[in-house]
């Protein structure tokens, strides 16, 4: 027996609700029934096909538009649509900006159940392109065909692609000719790598038969004007390897840290890989008013650099210090928040479960003359406890930003043990944040909220919350 085929079904002029959890639009079936579907806007009247069916709703894509939203506008990028980047390219910025703020609000009151004041303003990017400090691309020989290429019927003899992983297909990888993402040399340095390596024939990787020796590329850049380039090989071919590393130092002399890895694991995460420098020095420097933060291959640093300093400015703000104040700092990473609001406090206590992020923070603290820093290594839940707090005093401020799963229940449980006067929780996933801020309801009140726009183009919002003691 074949598998059973999802019925597809076509609903016409249906319009767009709400724009809906990961990128993704809203409307309404005429059984009552919701339908996600990427691409379209609020606004819009269009026809249907669904594409999956469940219990409560339909997966589907718009066919044809009868109507375009007053919210709707051009994508820049020739990619949009094929490429799963930047779903909102299509819809005003102002109109993003109103539906993150939505889903801050949303989640806060839905799963939250808290009282809240009045938000303040969402903090829009001034850059709303080219706005990464960091990408990464995979190389593949067996490049995702888009609709228009299908098609047109041509042949296609050179199958090799550098670019972006297509959602939900981990062997497919799209092609990218110009990406609105990171600045300039960015696009020039990617588009030449893959033209060097087909005029020398170094072969790009297959997924599936697990061989080639182009794996994949990251490019990072600093607001300095400094570059890191590093790229994973699969195979250990030396003379492929000094040819592309040789063309790449000669042809873009202004890359100052040049990388290369050869990772022959399934998966090619880099955190336990061994990085060898080509040429240049092993990291890059960012800078913030004045201080400089070095970030190497391994290195977490928040990829919207421009939009990092105005978080954390407001993050500094909700703190409110005086300059008397203990502050802790948990999941501190880099150090970079606990660095940046030091010469405002007596001293700052940072702590993170990534050894290689507390080395870091340490030599960042070094260079940048700061001796009111102290960094820990360890798992929050484990090492956030009562003989912790005995040790480096009863803190005044708690500075929290947690990954995405937000804080494990103990750390809450702890946080509402220290009795501490403030919490300032910044957060990249306001649902769990919500979850988070009802467990400490009782105690804490939220008197401030401000949701900040660190990713225009996508649905990703951060937002900070200041908690005073009730």
């Amino acid at each position: 027996m074949g598998k059973k085929r999802t019925e597809k079904i076509v609903f016409e002029n249906v319009k767009i609700l709400d724009a809906g959890a990961k990128g993704v639009s809203v409307a309404k079936a005429p059984d009552g029934k919701v339908i996600f579907l990427p691409n379209v806007v609020p606004g819009d009247v269009v026809d249907v096909q669904t594409m999956k069916k469940r219990k409560a709703y339909y997966e589907g894509k718009a066919i044809k538009i009868h109507e375009f939203s007053e919210h709707r506008i051009e994508p820049v990028c020739e990619h949009f649509g094929a490429c799963g980047g930047c779903k909102w390219q299509n819809m005003k910025y102002s109109q993003q900006l109103f539906y993150k703020n939505q889903e801050v609000y949303n989640n806060l009151k839905r799963i939250g159940k808290i009282e809240l004041p009045e938000f303040e303003p969402i903090l829009g990017s001034e850059k709303q392109l080219f706005y990464r400090n960091k990408m990464e691309f995979g190389f593949s020989n067996a490049r995702w065909m888009t609709d228009a290429e299908i098609l047109s019927g041509t042949e296609f003899d050179n199958k090799n692609a550098l670019g972006f992983h297509i959602p939900r297909m981990w062997d497919k990888i799209l092609d990218i000719d110009k990406c609105h993402l990171q600045e300039d040399p960015s696009n020039e340095i990617r588009n030449e790598i893959k033209r060097f390596a087909n005029e020398n024939n170094l072969t790009f990787f297959n997924a599936r038969a697990v061989e080639g020796l182009l794996r994949t590329l990251m490019i990072r850049t600093a607001s300095t004007g400094e570059i890191m380039v590093l790229i994973q090989f699969f195979e250990n071919d030396k003379n492929g390897i000094e040819l592309m590393m040789n063309f790449l130092a000669e042809r873009f002399p202004q890359i100052t840290s040049l990388q290369y890895v050869i990772n022959q694991k399934l998966n090619d995460t880099l955190y336990d890989q061994d990085i060898i420098l080509f040429k240049g020095r092993d990291y890059i420097l960012e800078e913030m008013e004045g201080l400089h933060f070095s970030i190497n291959a391994k290195s977490f640093y928040q990829t919207n650099s421009d939009q990092a300093y105005e978080l954390y400015k407001i993050t500094r703000e909700f703190a409110g210090l005086t300059g008397n104040e203990t502050v802790y700092d948990l999941y501190t990473g880099t150090g970079t928040i606990a660095q940046f609001v030091s010469k405002k406090a007596k001293k700052v206590i940072g702590v993170e479960a990534v050894p290689e992020a507390i080395i870091d923070a340490k030599a960042n603290a070094e260079r940048n003359n700061i001796t009111n820093c102290e960094f820990y290594v360890g798992d929050m839940k484990n090492v956030f406890n009562d003989e912790f707090i005995n040790q480096h005093g009863q803190p005044d401020v708690i500075i929290t930003d947690p990954p995405r799963d937000g804080m494990h229940k103990d750390v809450v449980e702890m946080l509402l043990k220290t009795d501490v006067p403030k919490i300032v929780y910044v957060s990249c996933n306001s649902a769990t944040q919500a979850r988070d801020l009802a467990l400490m309801d009782e105690k804490y009140k939220v008197v401030r909220v401000r949701p900040v726009d660190m990713f225009p183009q996508t649905h990703h919002v951060e937002n900070v919350v200041l908690l005073e003691k009730r």
